[in-house]
């Protein structure tokens, strides 16, 4: 693979991965009508250029009785640049993302909870985290699309443009 990051090739690879992370390495190479050994090295390199992260199994919250989804904003005081709070936050495990922003508030928290009184019990928990000085709760109605997929025909686009 050279210097450089990613080609085509590379990007076909994680198009299909992605969106069926138990495909055999000699079903992908059918796919990509290339030898199984290339195709192999390839994901390989991905794997350890990090682009390639790891392999997750997708479950069903609602299936689960994980029917409630919330998005907590967070206001820290924390001083500039600290994500202390955000480190404390990560570590609960009812808490699926914390992605630290701009704006009026410190942190945005993604979670996905059975009922009302778990919402309320985690609100209570994060109101421990010293340093977390207000929340806003927004629930959930309805998902209309929810992916992790990373949109590769972009970055498709974008080798075809001579980036990359």
């Amino acid at each position: 693979m050279g210097n450089r990051m990613i080609d085509g090739i590379d990007l076909h690879i994680l198009n299909i991965i992605q969106n069926d992370g138990r495909i055999s390495n000699a079903k992908l190479a059918r796919r990509l009508q290339m030898a199984p050994s290339g195709v192999l090295e390839r994901v390989r390199k991905l794997e350890q250029k990090g682009i390639l992260e790891g392999y997750e199994v997708r479950l069903n919250p609602a299936k689960l009785g994980l029917t409630v989804t919330a998005f907590i904003h967070i206001l820290t005081s924390d001083s500039v640049g600290s994500t202390s709070v955000g480190e404390k936050l990560a570590e609960f495990p009812e808490i699926q993302e914390v992605h630290w922003i701009a704006g009026d508030y410190n942190y945005l928290v993604k979670t996905k909870l059975k009922d009302a009184s778990d919402l309320r019990a985690l609100l209570k928990k994060c109101g421990q985290i010293e340093g977390l000085s207000d929340t806003r709760t927004t629930l959930v109605l309805d998902t209309v699309k929810e992916s992790q997929a990373i949109p590769v025909e972009q970055l498709t686009r974008h080798l075809n443009r001579g980036g990359g």
